[in-house]
């Protein structure tokens, strides 16, 4: 008898962890999207800003529609498919932080560095989690449930992003490898911080004026 129970607690334990990969998975397809982001940006500035900050109007009246009961097609569905257990029944922040920490790291910073905060943005926080999630054993203290394994995939693929964006775009006498070191090291430590959905905000500013200031 309690095999079975063990066997049947276990399998449920796994269907969860299963069902929580799936949903990590999606919502960081949602964040590596962001990293095409500065190409629009690069062809068409004032336009894409223009459609980030519609995007940030038309999310959030269909979020307070869905938790007033309406649907709205497509949004609401992709809204539920991607929150997490801390989100349910509330307004689902992360994709409007997401949205306003490009388009405020696109109007502070000028366009190698705001690119740099984004592609920190995509590809360091984006493959954090899921890593932390696949591989993650080890936590880091005070952190609520941030790995070693997340911290670590965070600040290489910032490194490789920086470097690629620095080596492609910037034509100055600047150590990029020391540059994207330090970015990668910052953006790390942001990551590990318990800042919730708000690191879609200081991930991209503070990165990109980090960026900046290194290079400019």
């Amino acid at each position: 008898m309690m095999a079975l129970f063990s066997k049947k607690y276990s399998g449920i334990i796994s269907r969860q962890k299963i069902i929580g990969i799936l949903k990590e998975l999606f919502r960081k397809s949602i964040h590596l999207c962001s990293a095409f982001v500065p190409c629009f940006l690069w062809i068409a500035y004032k336009p894409t800003i223009a459609c980030l900050f519609a995007l940030v109007v038309f999310y959030s009246a269909a979020e307070i529609l869905r938790l007033n009961g309406k649907e709205v097609f497509l949004i609401s569905a992709v809204t539920e498919a991607a929150a997490r257990k801390r989100d349910e029944n509330k307004f689902v922040l992360g994709p409007v932080t997401l949205v306003l920490g490009i388009i405020l790291s696109a109007i502070l910073w000028e366009k190698l560095p705001a690119a740099i905060g984004i592609y920190a943005l995509a590809f360091g926080d984006g493959l954090a989690s899921l890593a932390g999630k696949l591989f993650g054993r080890i936590q880091i203290p005070f952190t609520e449930g941030k790995t070693v394994a997340g911290s670590l995939t965070c600040f290489s693929a910032i490194f490789i992003s920086c470097y690629l964006a620095c080596f492609f775009m910037f034509q100055g006498q600047t150590d990029i490898t020391k540059v994207s070191l330090i970015i990668a090291g910052a953006g790390m430590l942001i990551e590990i911080l318990p800042l919730k959905d708000f690191d879609n905000l200081f991930i991209p500013i503070l990165l990109g004026g980090l960026a900046q200031y290194l290079l400019c």
